[in-house]
């Protein structure tokens, strides 16, 4: 099956699995519970989600299990966007082509759509938690690494908030987006694996993979913001220059921004060239984020 094939095949799972979720019954909170499905039904690349699968099935077949900690992944991803396109925090008015979740509803509804995401995801956790029979000790690992990589994502997003317009160096740019995008890619990675009983090494050797691509997606997501096409990256082009953030193509300019990338990725493939045939879907999601445009 080709790779794009193969991604959307996942990403109909996913979807389908999310869908399980959404609180679809006439209740006082109704509207809060359309704003949860507004955003988390979106149409998002899924990338999170199912690098969770796809690693868990490296070293076993059916990733049932990995399936709550997945969708747990995608909340709280989901919970993120709501709050970062927030006026207090980027001020986005669109993504995926549609009206953020603040300006489809209200500010407040928002909030608390995306603080409704935020908690679902450790409900969805702890019921796995509760009814699970075997496999404890790992999935209560993945429940101490999904909660610290959470925090490491607010970390990176206050710095990137707070550190807007000032001249920083490659260093801290590096710090902020290592935790900002790049702690729930880790986290993603090292879910499926832990999940799935690989050994120390492995999860090691992944682990040094989603360094990689974490470091990639946000280097080619300052690429976007600075020459994608906004029809279908369904966000403004120039955002971050009309911010003064500090990005990758601040710093390094626009050629060399693609230079970097273009690095990143063949040192994330050549990480995981050892696992031969298991790991090409791993491979090519590295090349697709390099060549995404959206």
């Amino acid at each position: 099956m080709e790779f794009k094939e193969q991604l959307k095949k996942y990403q109909e799972i996913i979807n389908t699995e999310l869908e399980k979720y959404l609180k679809k019954e006439n209740c006082p909170e109704k509207r809060l519970n359309e704003a949860v499905e507004y955003s988390l039904m979106a149409g998002g690349k899924r990338l999170r989600a199912i690098l969770v699968l796809v690693v868990y099935k490296m070293f076993k077949q059916d990733y049932t299990e990995a399936m709550p900690y997945s969708v747990a992944i995608e909340m709280i991803h989901n919970f993120s966007l709501i709050h970062d396109d927030l006026p207090e925090v980027d001020n986005d008015d669109f993504r995926h082509g549609k009206p953020t979740n603040h300006k489809m509803f209200n500010h407040p509804t928002a909030l608390l759509a995306g603080d409704l995401l935020f908690n679902q995801a450790y409900v969805v956790i702890s019921k796995d938690l509760k009814d699970s029979t075997s496999n404890i000790q790992n999935k209560l690992r993945v429940f101490n690494e999904f909660s610290n990589a959470v925090e490491r994502m607010i970390c990176g997003e206050y710095l990137d908030t707070e550190l807007e317009g000032q001249n920083i160096s490659t260093k801290m740019l590096e710090y902020i987006h290592e935790n900002k995008t790049g702690a729930l890619l880790k986290l993603s990675v090292r879910m499926g694996a832990i999940l799935a009983e690989a050994n120390e090494e492995d999860i090691n050797k992944l682990s040094a993979f989603a360094d990689k691509i974490g470091l990639a997606f946000q280097i080619k997501d300052d690429i976007l913001s600075e020459e994608g096409n906004p029809e279908i990256t369904g966000k403004p082009v120039g955002n971050d220059k009309e911010h003064n953030k500090c990005t990758y193509v601040s710093i390094f300019g626009l050629q060399g921004a693609k230079q970097e990338l273009e690095k990143t990725i063949n040192e994330a493939v050549q990480i995981i060239e050892i696992y031969g045939e298991k790991a090409e879907f791993l491979k090519q999601l590295a090349i697709y984020i390099k060549d995404r445009n959206k």
